[in-house]
């Protein structure tokens, strides 16, 4: 059972206890952007792999197995820890792997015309996830931080973190829909979807850890978070959104020609 994927990379024990990248409503409107630009042939092969089952709804699958080790422990392929400044490159590896390495086994897998039905539907599912975690700038932070979840603070009076903010806190916050916020995203003719598409998985990530940065700075451990960060902040959670969006559908065509 999803033997391919397992034999790529192998189990370990995780480092964010509490790393849930965008949480439902954040995988579920990547998904909804992605369907907007996947192409028919790529939307009717994904439906037919899925058995009808829509990307929105397998977007939140690598989450949901966090509740059952029976599957396996795939929470170190969430994320990857590097220094401040550091590229891909120059970080130092997890030798069981990594967001990273997991995006590109599962589009080995996706590929491969002899994978099975099973490791296919596996590998897409955890594909949209992880497509969506990879812009969530702190699922590229910091080790000895857990990515934010060691910096404590409120939202509008409400114990949380850093990363959890980013995560989540800022997306209920608004409460929009999954629907209603991909709908508000910028398209074509008023977006240049080339331009976003351009570069790859490794681009894309020190695209992310450059933003960290720019999380990092934007608040400290003990401070009051309310309206003022959300005016500032929401928008760039938006535009991460809408990036991974059209380059989750990018490589979905890429695969499914």
């Amino acid at each position: 059972m999803k033997k391919r994927f397992i034999l790529s990379i192998l189990l370990v024990a995780f480092t964010y206890s509490n790393s849930f990248a965008y949480g439902p409503i954040g995988h579920r409107t990547v998904a909804k952007v992605a369907e907007f630009y996947l192409t028919d042939t790529a939307k009717q092969q994904i439906l037919d792999l899925l058995d009808g089952e829509s990307l929105v709804l397998a977007s939140t699958y690598a989450d949901n197995i966090k509740s059952d080790r029976s599957i396996g422990n795939f929470d170190h392929l969430h994320y990857v820890n590097a220094q401040d400044g550091q590229s891909y490159s120059e970080s130092e590896k997890n030798p069981k792997g990594d967001i990273i390495t997991a995006i590109n086994n599962s589009i080995a897998v996706l590929k491969d015309k002899s994978s099975s039905k099973e490791d296919k539907v596996f590998n897409l599912k955890m594909l949209i996830h992880f497509i969506g975690d990879l812009h969530q700038p702190l699922h590229t932070g910091r080790a000895e931080d857990m990515g934010g979840n060691a910096i404590k603070l409120k939202w509008f009076n409400k114990s949380t973190n850093l990363h959890r903010v980013w995560d989540s806190d800022m997306i209920n916050h608004n409460r929009l829909s999954y629907t209603e916020l991909a709908e508000t995203m910028v398209k074509p003719p008023y977006l240049d979807v080339k331009e976003i598409e351009k570069g790859n998985v490794i681009s894309w990530y020190n695209e992310s850890k450059k933003l960290s940065k720019v999380v990092y700075n934007s608040a400290q451990k003990g401070d009051k978070l309310y309206y003022s960060y959300n005016y500032k902040y929401f928008p760039v959670v938006k535009d991460q959104l809408n990036k991974a969006g059209i380059r989750l559908a990018l490589i979905l065509n890429d695969i499914f020609k």
